[in-house]
């Protein structure tokens, strides 16, 4: 026997009312957040507000001192770009249980976000895609050649 429509009707009322809450909290959360990422020559270290706003640069150990502007520029951009990808699995992180289908309503299926076209491709990438690639040099390293220079 399925369930009378106002019995349903409460149950969906009370999970939006439940859903409206968490996202509440969580919007409060992410307004807060930051994350920050090193580049891999450890050179700078780069903080990303809750927007992906690049909110903080340090200059480590004093090696900017012995870059030339062109490896100075590839490690700001390199490591903003680490903490902002930090920042955006962030949020899809904490966003997706909202798309999901609710488990009392079946009526509620749920939705599904593109989160690579919001943020970008690599938002997708494994964790341990980045551990790999940690050891690896990045490319524009490479362009720059032993001696930092085009």
């Amino acid at each position: 026997m399925t369930e009378p429509l106002e019995k349903r009707l409460e149950k969906a009322m009370a999970e939006l009312q439940a859903a409206q809450e968490a996202v509440a909290r969580t919007e409060r959360e992410l307004r807060q957040a930051s994350f920050s990422a090193l580049s891999s020559d450890r050179a700078v270290r780069a903080t990303a507000g809750p927007q992906g706003e690049l909110s903080g640069i340090e200059f480590l150990e004093n090696k900017y001192r012995d870059m030339s502007p062109q490896e100075l520029a590839a490690s700001v951009l390199e490591a903003a770009n680490a903490a902002r990808v930090k920042m955006n699995r962030h949020v899809m992180k904490a966003m997706a249980p909202f798309a999901e289908p609710s488990s009392n309503v079946p009526e509620l299926k749920g939705f599904e976000l593109d989160w690579e076209r919001i943020f970008g491709p690599e938002v997708l990438r494994d964790d341990e895609d980045d551990r790999r690639d940690e050891h690896a040099l990045p490319a524009w390293r490479d362009a720059l050649g032993e001696e930092g220079e085009d």
